[in-house]
C-alpha cells in the first residue's frame, strides 16, 4: 500500500510539473511570436532614432572624428533661411496634397460602394498606382510633364491651349509633384473609406429615408460622423507621409527650379549626403519629428474629438 501511495504521489507530482510547464509555455508563447517584430523595431526604429538624437549634438562630416557642440546645430537651424524655406515649401506641399487627396478618396469610396457587376475590378483599378514604385512613377510622369515632347503639352496644343513649362516653372513645379502624389495615393486611401462605409449599419440610412432626409443630409448627419475614425487615420498617415516626401522630388525636380520644390526631407539629404554635415542633418531630422508630432496631436485634438467607434 505504501508503494502504491508513493507511485500515486510521484504521478501527481509529475502531473503538477507538466501543468506548470504547460502554463509557462502558454504565457511565453505570445512573447515568442512578438519577439521577431520587437527585434525589427529595436534594430530599425529605436536604435536609429537614438543614434540620430546623439549625432545631432555633434559636428561630424563622416571623415574626421565627431566634435561635441551641444545644441549649436539646433540654434543654427533657426538662423538658416533655407531651413525655414524648405519647411514652408513642405507645408505648402501638404496643403496642396492632403485636402484634394482626402476629398477624392471619399468621393471614390462613395462611388464604388455599390453592388454592381465588375465593381471589384474597378476598385482594384484605382489601387494599382499605389502598387507601383514611387521612383518608377516619377520617371513616367517626368516624361508626361516634359515641356518639349511630353504628352500633356501635346494634349494642350491639340485643344488650342498654350503648352506649359510644368516642372521647369517655379509656380507649377510643386503642384505637379503634389498631383503625382495625389494620383498615386488616392486609391489607397479610398480602400479605408470604403471599409468604413461598409461598416456603417444600413438601418441608420433606412431610418433617415423614412424621415425624408436627402443625400446631402444623410452624408453630413450619418456618413461623415461615422467615418471620423477612418478619416482620422487617413489624415494622420497621409500628413506624416507628405511631410516626409523625398523620392518623388528627388527624381522629378531635385529641389528645383531654384528652391521651388526643395522640401524639408530633400534639404536634410543635401546637408547630410551632399555637404556632409551629418550633425546638422540629424538636428533637422529631430525638428521634423517634433513638427510631425505636433501636427499629429492637433489632428487628434480636432478631428479625433467626438469620434464614434461603436457603430453597433
Amino acid at each position: 500500500m505504501r508503494i502504491m501511495g508513493i507511485d500515486a504521489s510521484a504521478r501527481l507530482t509529475r502531473q503538477v510539473e507538466t501543468n506548470a510547464s504547460y502554463n509557462i509555455g502558454r504565457r511565453l508563447a505570445p512573447y515568442a511570436f512578438i519577439f521577431p517584430s520587437f527585434i525589427g523595431v529595436l534594430a530599425f526604429l529605436l536604435v536609429p532614432a537614438v543614434a540620430v538624437l546623439i549625432i545631432s549634438l555633434f559636428n561630424w562630416n563622416m571623415l574626421s572624428p565627431p566634435k561635441f557642440v551641444g545644441l549649436r546645430n539646433y540654434l543654427d537651424i533657426f538662423q538658416d533661411p533655407l531651413a525655414l524655406h524648405s519647411m514652408l515649401v513642405t507645408v505648402y506641399y501638404v496643403l496642396l496634397n492632403i485636402p484634394v487627396q482626402t476629398v477624392l478618396a471619399i468621393l471614390l469610396a462613395l462611388l464604388l460602394n455599390r453592388r454592381l457587376p465588375g465593381m471589384g475590378m474597378f476598385r482594384a483599378f484605382f489601387v494599382l498606382p499605389w502598387l507601383a514604385m514611387p521612383v518608377a512613377i516619377s520617371v513616367v510622369w517626368n516624361l508626361i510633364f516634359d515641356p518639349t515632347n511630353g504628352v500633356l503639352n501635346d494634349v494642350l496644343t491639340a485643344v488650342g491651349l498654350h503648352p506649359q513649362q510644368w516642372l521647369s516653372s517655379p509656380v507649377e513645379a510643386l503642384p505637379c509633384v503634389a498631383a503625382v502624389n495625389i494620383w498615386q495615393w488616392t486609391g489607397y486611401n479610398m480602400l479605408f473609406f470604403l471599409a468604413g462605409l461598409q461598416s456603417i449599419p444600413s438601418h441608420l440610412y433606412e431610418a433617415a429615408n423614412i424621415d425624408g432626409a436627402g443625400r446631402l443630409r444623410k452624408f453630413f448627419s450619418i456618413t461623415l460622423p461615422l467615418l471620423r475614425p477612418t478619416l482620422l487615420f487617413v489624415l494622420i498617415t497621409s500628413v506624416i507621409g507628405s511631410f516626409q516626401v523625398f523620392d518623388t522630388v528627388y527624381v522629378m525636380t531635385q529641389g528645383g527650379p531654384g528652391t521651388a520644390t526643395n522640401v524639408y526631407n530633400y534639404y536634410i539629404f543635401q546637408q547630410g549626403f551632399q555637404f556632409f554635415h551629418m550633425g546638422y542633418a540629424a538636428a533637422l531630422s529631430v525638428i521634423l519629428f517634433v513638427v510631425i508630432l505636433l501636427v499629429t496631436l492637433i489632428q487628434f485634438r480636432f478631428v479625433g474629438k467626438g469620434a464614434t467607434y461603436d457603430m453597433s
